[in-house]
């Protein structure tokens, strides 16, 4: 018998390639069954690409439609960074700091921040369009209603009049709802969506600022209780960032991760209460929670990579991630069921 698992897949751009070899390796086996999965922004990506696969069957064929759906994802996204120069400046590492400065003035990507500090999506007119759309439309299994196999699918995005979260679940979980969750309001405009709740249509930015990932929808009775987290951005790096580059990469990776604390945080107080017996008779379960990760190379990344998804790179984060799922089958895994894998305590404070 596979073993369940829920997995929440954080959002981190074109390092969200790390979690495509993850789930590559997850699902090239029998070893794992995934019952449901929360997403945010490239987490979301995955996640759905792996959910309108696996609704095909949980067996061989479901799995095989879900490996193509990720391997279509990724390999559109890597047609759109092709400027060989960059990719030969980014394959002389190490890069002296003196050329390292220089190159991050030059490159494309130092472009495009000073061209969004003038600029918005909002001033292309007609000609605007948001590219992922056409990537989620035309997977090879794509999104479709009334989807009854596969794992439950969570999808974070965050409202700009409220500044709150929203869950997408169920039929939900459309290619706008992937769209607005990975919507940075520098690069794209804000994806529209209906609101049943409030009767009208809401505007919706990228999922990383309000949950990244959320993970409180992976605890409803019917899902089990062990939680596996896919990270893309390193909860620790050593050294004071002195550059520009470098304060502006530990400010996004901070921001980014503050969400994914505080529920760690909130889970392990769920756990003291439990230990000390104030939540019994309430029907709550105590959620496990490991970890994938690999901080080596995240570390070893500029935050500019996540929007500069060349083929290298995405290869790269493929191999990583296929390495850090094995890995994990072969240690972590034998705690699903028993055990958190990871301090909870260490990891938020």
């Amino acid at each position: 018998m596979p073993t369940r698992i829920n997995l929440a897949l954080q959002g981190g751009g074109a390092h969200g390639a790390f979690a495509w070899g993850v789930l590559d390796r997850l699902l090239e086996g029998e070893e794992i069954e995934l019952a449901g999965i929360s997403g945010t922004s490239a987490g979301a990506l995955n996640g759905a690409a792996v959910a309108a696969g696996l609704a095909r069957g949980d067996g061989p064929a479901g799995r095989r439609a879900a490996r193509a759906n990720l391997d279509h994802v990724w390999m559109q996204i890597g047609q759109f960074s092709d400027n060989r120069l960059v990719r030969w400046m980014a394959s002389m590492a190490p890069i002296p700091r003196g050329m390292q400065r220089l190159v991050e003035m030059v490159s494309p990507m130092a472009w495009l921040e000073g061209f969004t500090r003038v600029f918005s999506p909002y001033d292309s007119g007609p000609f605007y369009t948001n590219p992922l759309g056409a990537i989620i439309r035309e997977m090879p299994h794509p999104l479709g209603p009334g989807r009854q196999a596969g794992p439950q699918l969570f999808v974070t995005a965050t409202n700009v009049r409220t500044g709150r979260v929203r869950i997408f679940s169920g039929d939900e979980v459309t290619p706008e709802a992937v769209m607005a969750s990975g919507c940075l309001p520098t690069l794209f405009r804000a994806v529209q969506i209906d609101d049943p709740a409030t009767g009208r249509s809401e505007a919706y930015w990228d999922g990383g600022y309000s949950g990244n990932p959320a993970m409180y929808p992976l605890f409803v009775p019917a899902l089990p209780a062990d939680i596996v987290i896919v990270t893309i951005n390193p909860m620790e790096r050593e050294g004071i960032p002195k550059s520009p580059v470098e304060i502006q990469d530990r400010i996004n990776e901070i921001s980014f991760n503050s969400s994914l604390l505080r529920e760690l945080r909130a889970i392990q107080f769920m756990k003291r209460l439990n230990r000390e017996g104030r939540l019994s008779g309430r029907g709550m379960k105590e959620p496990l929670i490991h970890m994938i990760s690999d901080d080596a190379l995240m570390t070893s990344l500029g935050t500019r990579t996540k929007v500069m998804p060349s083929p290298g790179l995405l290869a790269r984060m493929k191999e990583a991630g296929r390495a850090a799922a094995e890995a994990f089958l072969a240690g972590d895994a034998a705690n699903v069921g028993l055990r958190d894998s990871v301090d909870l305590p260490r990891l938020y404070g």
